[in-house]
């Protein structure tokens, strides 16, 4: 099969299929290696780095809702992760690295920014799986925001394979942060709205632009 080509209508640069795809895979290989190096540091340092995890609604505590993101509570926490967000974020980083990284910021403040206020007093919170529950809604809804079939298939697939993650969002394992999946989804969904795209297009040289 031959590549299509795609052009921004911001920049007027085009790319081929294949090279979105392969900076898409890079992005996303690079950042599981980063948790899991991350990991390792934490591990090292007799887990210096949970300090920066969310403790609820103490104002300083607002600084680490990022870095809370990217840290986890051990091998098996950060191993739970990395397949589902490899594999999400490598299908929505497709649609473009710009707007991937405005949904992910956007996941990334909702996420965090609720687990400040709603998690249990007295816990520290961190780890990915508010990211994975992001994109996973924001793979959901967003053929279906775009008015794109192409994509509405493509959360139709996701959801048959990654739809049962959906039950994480109820409270049913004190140890486990269902705000953060909460308010994940509701970040990724808000995400899809937020930065919609017009219908595709094609210009004078029969380039479909996105």
């Amino acid at each position: 099969m031959g590549d299509y080509w795609t052009t921004d209508r911001n920049t007027g640069s085009t790319t081929t299929g294949s090279a979105r795809a392969l900076t898409a895979g890079l992005l996303m290989v690079g950042w599981v290696a980063l948790l899991w190096i991350l990991e390792g540091i934490d591990v090292a340092t007799g887990h210096a780095l949970d300090t920066y995890g969310i403790s609820p609604r103490e104002m300083a505590e607002l600084r680490d809702v990022v870095p809370a993101a990217f840290l986890h509570s051990g091998w098996e926490h950060v191993a739970s992760n990395s397949v589902p967000l490899l594999v999400l974020g490598f299908i929505a980083a497709l649609g473009g690295l710009r707007r991937f990284a405005a949904v992910v910021v956007t996941i990334i403040l909702i996420s965090g920014v609720g687990v400040w206020l709603t998690a249990p007093a007295f816990t520290v919170t961190l780890g990915a799986s508010g990211v994975v529950f992001g994109l996973l809604g924001y793979l959901l809804v967003r053929g279906f925001v775009d008015r794109r079939p192409w994509d509405v298939l493509i959360g139709i697939g996701v959801a048959v394979v990654y739809g049962s993650l959906l039950w994480g969002v109820l409270p049913t394992d004190s140890g486990v942060s269902w705000q953060g999946h909460l308010f994940g989804l509701i970040g990724g969904v808000a995400a899809a709205f937020f930065f919609r795209r017009p219908p595709a297009r094609r210009g004078p040289d029969n380039l479909v632009t996105v």
